[in-house]
């Protein structure tokens, strides 16, 4: 099963890391290459969970040293981005990466007028940046998929709770036109409700793992068919009806066996279908979808979302989990 990359943000939120318990092999971030800020990123349930093995801390400037020393030029796509922003790029926000992207980068979204230095700083520095909002979503959403590309050890998929930056990085680029089906995963996948501590999710996971482990494997399977059967979403979910309804109502089943409150939270996933350019793929009727997915939980987007990522992603498909504030 892959491990959840989360990002925009060093510290994943609480109800995210208890998301990758349940439903992934773990818990990544992007993290700084200064140690004291290191530190404190991993202060508490981080430190525990990546001593248990359950999140991954990712330096780019050690682990992916080759990624963290490119030059601008070498994310063609991500230069599309920010150059489709306009002058909408959002308020400017301090950015003190801390060694995430490396001198190279870091002129170039200068050069680009995308960025500039923090001219408050006495000296400034590597690593230190002014920055606009939507134009920072992109570059961290860049590097986690650039990431999530170039590892072999472990499989990442990227992650974010914040629909801006999933938004943005389903913009068109120079390198491929990518179309998708937006699949609504939150009734499969139920979750602690706010306050639950974290050693009760892990008691709940290890007590139900082989329920746990079922739910994902079908989901995961059911993800991974309709991007190889992009054309016929209808056939695959039929197709797979009677082991997604059997693995969610196990899964419920430990779930209302549990001492813990549960919730349901919008988690979506886009699954690129087709590798043709934009417009060729055309999108059925699928009014079908509810009468199927009401009994297993999950709808299919009624039309396609594009582009979605760039040629060669390891992986077909990427998540975005909303913020409680959007669901209220």
């Amino acid at each position: 099963m892959p491990t959840l990359l989360y990002y925009p943000l060093a510290k994943p939120p609480v109800n995210v890391v208890h998301e990758a318990l349940l439903y992934w092999d773990g818990i990544a971030s992007m993290v700084s290459d200064r140690q004291e800020t290191y530190e404190r990123t991993l202060m508490g349930t981080l430190q525990d969970l990546k001593d248990r093995g359950f999140y991954y801390p990712i330096n780019l400037k050690r682990h992916y040293s080759l990624l963290a020393n490119r030059e601008i030029e070498d994310f063609p796509g991500m230069v599309d981005r920010l150059h489709a922003l306009g002058p909408h790029r959002g308020r400017p926000v301090y950015l003190d990466h801390g060694g995430k992207v490396g001198f190279g980068l870091e002129e170039g979204l200068i050069a680009l007028g995308v960025a500039r230095r923090n001219r408050f700083l006495e000296r400034p520095n590597l690593g230190s940046l002014v920055i606009p909002e939507k134009a920072l979503l992109i570059l961290a959403s860049t590097m986690a998929q650039e990431v999530a590309r170039s590892t072999t050890s472990i499989s990442y998929t990227p992650y974010t709770d914040q629909s801006t930056a999933e938004e943005l990085s389903l913009r068109p680029n120079s390198w491929s036109a990518v179309s998708a089906w937006r699949v609504e995963l939150g009734r499969m996948l139920p979750m602690p409700a706010p306050g639950t501590p974290t050693s009760e999710v892990l008691a709940f996971r290890e007590k139900y793992a082989a329920e746990r482990e079922r739910l994902i494997n079908a989901t995961q399977a059911m993800l991974s068919e309709l991007n190889r059967h992009w054309e016929h979403p209808a056939d695959v979910l039929q197709r797979m009806r009677s082991e997604l309804t059997q693995a969610r109502d196990d899964y419920q089943g430990a779930v209302k066996s549990s001492r813990m409150a549960w919730i349901t939270r919008s988690i979506s996933a886009t699954v690129a279908v087709s590798t043709a350019v934009v417009g060729a793929l055309a999108v059925p009727d699928l009014a079908w979808a509810a009468g199927i997915a009401g009994s297993i939980g999950f709808n299919v987007a009624t039309r396609e979302v594009r582009p979605v990522m760039q040629k060669k992603q390891e992986h077909p498909f990427s998540y975005l989990r909303l913020v409680e504030k959007e669901l209220s």
